[in-house]
């Protein structure tokens, strides 16, 4: 039972050294509040290529298409691609749409891969290869963005003032932050990582990431770093940190915002949430010796770790309320002293009010849906401790796609997910921690509050997922009864 304790505290003090480094991160971000100034626009605009990876998009193709060619930037020295591995409809809609911009003048080209070998990253460095040798710089949207028209105008001139940046990522903004409770959770989540972490690493020199979609990156760059390699399921924070350990310096532009949608569903929402996270922990053990020995102060080689390992809140959450069982039995007794360790949850909350309030002006309103955020946080936590233990045992996994459905209903999109077993067994986690929690009333009260948010979370999240994989169910059957 003692071993079991000491578990238990090394879970909680993981969980606390996330949480302070959030306060360190706001911290940072408060000290370099201040913009920089604005390098001035190029006298002449390079050669630009807006690469458009799309893989089963049928409800966003269009949009995505009609918003690059809509890019305000002098259009011979535009290329736009569309990347398409698509095995539905998509391809004849794809098609269609850039036969229509070209027609109309813009330089913009099809390409369809047979298979989807390398994924994401194999889409963009085919693309890549296809690109005229002027080309200079790359900028990359996913299916769900609607990039505004004045997007490259705006990004590009950070290139002018240093020849060593080599990527630069902008904001993600929301198109459906209002349709539930669901999606303004995650729009918290999204807007106080923008506006704290990633303001934080970028101005302190820090090392950092590119999202995936929304920035604009240095063909050199990309290809002194070794090109898009897809061995891993975050192919962009792969490349992110092999370029700078290659000595490249990436940028974030908080001002340039870049819309898209959040997932409809909680299923969706786990199933992008896993690729990130398995993602994170590939390259983390794909880099880590190379990061360990980088050329940099421990303090940045710390951060590096701490941010490729950010995901591991999951499996700590998890490990916590497993053995709260056992630490109840025992009266709540720890073998340190923890009461340090409650300031530390500070550090999610400040965060997602700092994101709100620096952008949103009906924040008050906003942050009331904070502790949905903390039950999706804590619920979703099975799945990603499966992540973890599925990247660092070496399982490979096919780049699953969150379904985007733009207006389009998710119930009855062929893009819906089916529940899956996760939801299953945060059913029986919040019927532990459940007992657990009653439990802890009478032997541990102090443990009983944590223990039963914990039996909220994963009922909530289990919940959530057989309902709106019911309505999935419901749909189907309505559709066969026609």
């Amino acid at each position: 039972m003692l071993l079991l304790s000491w578990i238990y505290t090394a879970a909680l003090v993981g969980l606390a050294v996330f949480g302070y480094n959030m306060l360190l991160m706001l911290g940072l971000t408060a000290w370099h509040r201040r913009q920089p100034k604005p390098p001035r626009p190029p006298t002449v605009w390079p050669p630009v290529v807006v690469q458009l990876p799309i893989f089963n998009e049928r409800y966003v193709v269009e949009r995505l298409i009609d918003a690059a060619a809509a890019l305000d930037y002098p259009p011979e020295r535009l290329v736009i691609q569309v990347l398409d591995d698509s095995t539905d409809d998509t391809a004849a809609i794809a098609k269609a749409r850039v036969a229509h911009h070209r027609a109309r003048g813009r330089k913009i080209t099809y390409h369809h891969r047979a298979d989807r070998r390398g994924f994401k990253a194999g889409a963009l460095a085919t693309g890549l290869r296809a690109a005229p040798v002027p080309v200079e710089f790359v900028a990359i949207f996913d299916a769900d963005f609607v990039p505004p028209p004045d997007f490259l105008r705006r990004t590009l001139p950070a290139f002018q003032a240093d020849p060593r940046l080599g990527m630069v990522q902008a904001r993600w903004d929301h198109l459906n932050a209002e349709q539930s409770v669901l999606t303004r959770a995650q729009a918290l989540a999204l807007d106080g990582y923008f506006t704290v972490d990633q303001v934080a690493r970028s101005r302190a020199g820090l090392l950092m990431n590119f999202n995936g979609s929304a920035g604009v990156w240095r063909r050199a760059c990309i290809e002194a770093a070794g090109g898009w390699q897809g061995d891993t399921l975050a192919e962009d924070l792969d490349l992110s940190y092999r370029a700078q350990l290659k000595g490249w310096r990436l940028g974030y532009l908080p001002d340039v915002a870049a819309p898209a949608e959040l997932p409809e569903s909680i299923l969706a929402l786990k199933r992008q949430q896993f690729r990130w996270a398995a993602g994170s922990y590939q390259v983390l053990r794909k880099l880590g010796s190379q990061l360990l020995t980088a050329r940099m102060s421990p303090f940045h080689k710390a951060q590096g770790f701490l941010h490729l390992a950010g995901y591991a809140v999951q499996p700590l959450m998890l490990m916590a309320l497993l053995l709260s069982l056992p630490v109840v039995l025992m009266r709540g007794q720890s073998p340190l002293n923890l009461s340090w360790l409650g300031w530390a949850g500070l550090g999610p909350v400040l965060v997602g009010a700092w994101g709100q309030i620096t952008l949103r002006r009906d924040w008050p309103k906003r942050v009331l849906y904070y502790p949905i955020l903390v039950m999706i946080g804590i619920g979703s936590s099975l799945s990603g401790t499966h992540a973890m233990w599925e990247a660092f045992t070496g399982r490979h996994h096919e780049f699953a796609r969150t379904p985007k459905f733009s207006s389009a209903s998710q119930r009855e999109s062929a893009y819906a997910l089916p529940l899956d077993w996760t939801a299953w067994g945060e059913l029986v986690l919040a019927l532990y921690a459940l007992a657990t929690s009653l439990l802890a009333i009478e032997l541990a009260p102090d443990l009983a509050p944590f223990i039963f948010l914990c039996a909220l979370s994963f009922g909530y999240t289990a919940v959530l997922g057989f309902w709106q994989s019911g309505g999935v169910r419901r749909a189907e059957r309505a559709q066969e009864n026609l």
